[in-house]
Parts: structure tokens; C-alpha cells; sequence
């Protein structure tokens, strides 16, 4: 698609608390996603191509798309692109009847497009989604509080997330309950292991110079809200976040 509607009051609304660099990385994944007409399966390819970080890239993907059958999709633009090709569809169709109007031919059969999904036609319903039990190693409490936080986004836990959770969780050597507390703290819809690695990264790399990146740097490298901190000092969280840095270099 070259064309799309754009709902101004809509799109301020919704990214009003974005950053300009957001703002601007936010447009290009729209358009580019409108583009190609399809989600985004790559964070990493995903973030060259619109000349941004991988780390607001995937902060983006987790608040405005859906991670659904492996890829991450944007429902509005799904719909807009059922449209077009909807539309694109009628019209070969149309010009098929033209061409064959008044012919003893019949049309070309042309290809079957899905229908437009509507409400009606949702593939599951409240009912048809069965309880995931309480995962190994995981406690009861924390486990509930992933389904409801889950089921706050309006996305259920099936085997299908259950097990790629586990995947990712084997691929960053972290047990799984470690990867459920980070997902609900930092507000994820999934979790990749790559995301983690890269966000450890860029932490090891974060400068100390003042208090906000000393309060940033905590917050990513001890995964911990720094005000609720027991610091006398930034000089002491500074330590700490120093002392952490070196022993994650040994273990490495």
C-alpha cells in the first residue's frame, strides 16, 4: 500500500508521552508496515531499517502491536490493509465481468481471498481458552499474576506462549520466574532472550556522570525501581551498580 488514512487527532491522542526520536521511529514502522502489508518478525532487521535503536524499537512493538502466531501485528492496520485488498480484489473481479461480458467464456476464476473478519468472526472466545496450569519452578502467586496482567492486555496464555516463554527463557539463562517478574515490571507483551542481552549491553556501556544516569542505570541493570532504593547517597548506588558490572564481567 502507497496510501493509508491518517487520523491526526487519533495518532496525538495516542503517542502524545512519546519522545520526538520515538515519535519519528513510531512513523516509519507504521509506514513501513503499511508498505510491505506485513507484521514484523525481526526487532533487530526491524530497527536498521528505520534507522533506529533496538531497545525503542522494542519498547514500540510492545506498546502498540500484537505479538500473534510469531510476527508482531498493528490491528488497525490490519483491518486498512483487509480493505485494500478487499477493494483490489473487487476490482480485477469487476474488470474480469467486463471483459467477459456478453462472451459464451466464462470469467478466469481468480484467486480466493479471506473475508474481512468482523466481530462475529473472532477464531476463539472467552470459552474456548483453557486455563494454563501453574508452570515448574514457578510459584502460584507469581503465575496468577502473570494471567491477570495478561489478561489486562487482552492476550491469553495458551501452550503455544507458555512455550516459547520457556524457549526464550532456556535461550537467556534465566528461570522462567525471573522472565515473568521482568515481563510484568517492564510492561511486556512477550520476551525475547536477544532482548535482555542487548539491553545488558548497552547497560555495561551506560555512563555514570550524573544522578538521572546512575537512577537509569540501575533501573536496567538491577531491573528495580531506583526510588525504592535503600541508598544513602547516589555515590552508594553508583558503587553498587560498579560492583555488579564487575561480577557479571568475571562470570562472563
Amino acid at each position: 500500500m502507497n496510501f493509508y488514512p491518517f487520523h491526526i487527532g487519533d495518532y496525538l491522542s495516542h503517542t502524545s508521552h512519546l519522545t520526538d526520536e520515538e515519535d519519528l521511529t513510531y512513523r516509519r514502522m507504521i509506514d513501513l508496515y503499511y508498505q510491505t502489508e506485513e507484521p514484523f518478525t525481526d526487532t533487530a532487521k526491524l530497527a536498521r531499517k528505520v534507522r533506529s535503536s533496538f531497545e525503542i524499537v522494542g519498547s514500540l512493538l510492545h506498546e502498540f502491536f500484537v505479538f500473534e502466531d510469531d510476527a508482531w501485528h498493528n490491528k488497525r492496520a490490519d483491518v486498512e490493509i483487509a480493505k485494500y485488498k478487499a477493494m483490489k480484489d473487487g476490482g480485477r473481479k469487476g474488470a474480469a465481468l467486463r471483459w467477459h461480458k456478453g462472451s459464451d467464456t466464462p470469467p478466469i476464476p481468480l484467486d480466493n481471498h479471506p473475508p474481512m473478519p468482523t466481530k462475529n468472526q473472532e477464531p476463539r472466545t472467552k470459552n474456548h481458552i483453557k486455563t494454563i496450569p501453574t508452570p515448574e519452578g514457578v510459584s502460584s502467586d507469581l503465575w496468577n499474576d502473570f494471567l491477570v496482567y495478561r489478561k489486562r492486555l487482552k492476550a491469553p496464555v495458551t501452550d503455544r506462549v507458555l512455550a516459547r516463554l520457556v524457549k526464550e527463557a532456556e535461550l537467556a539463562k534465566m528461570p522462567l520466574s525471573d522472565v515473568l517478574e521482568t515481563i510484568i515490571f517492564k510492561g511486556w507483551r512477550s520476551f525475547e532472550a536477544s532482548w535482555v542481552q542487548q539491553m545488558a549491553q548497552k547497560a555495561s556501556e551506560m555512563p555514570l556522570g550524573s544522578d538521572k544516569q546512575i537512577e537509569e542505570a540501575y533501573r536496567i541493570e538491577c531491573n528495580a525501581d531506583p526510588r525504592l532504593a535503600r541508598f544513602n547517597s547516589y555515590f552508594e548506588m553508583k558503587k553498587f551498580i560498579l560492583d555488579q558490572r564487575d561480577k557479571k564481567r568475571k562470570v562472563a
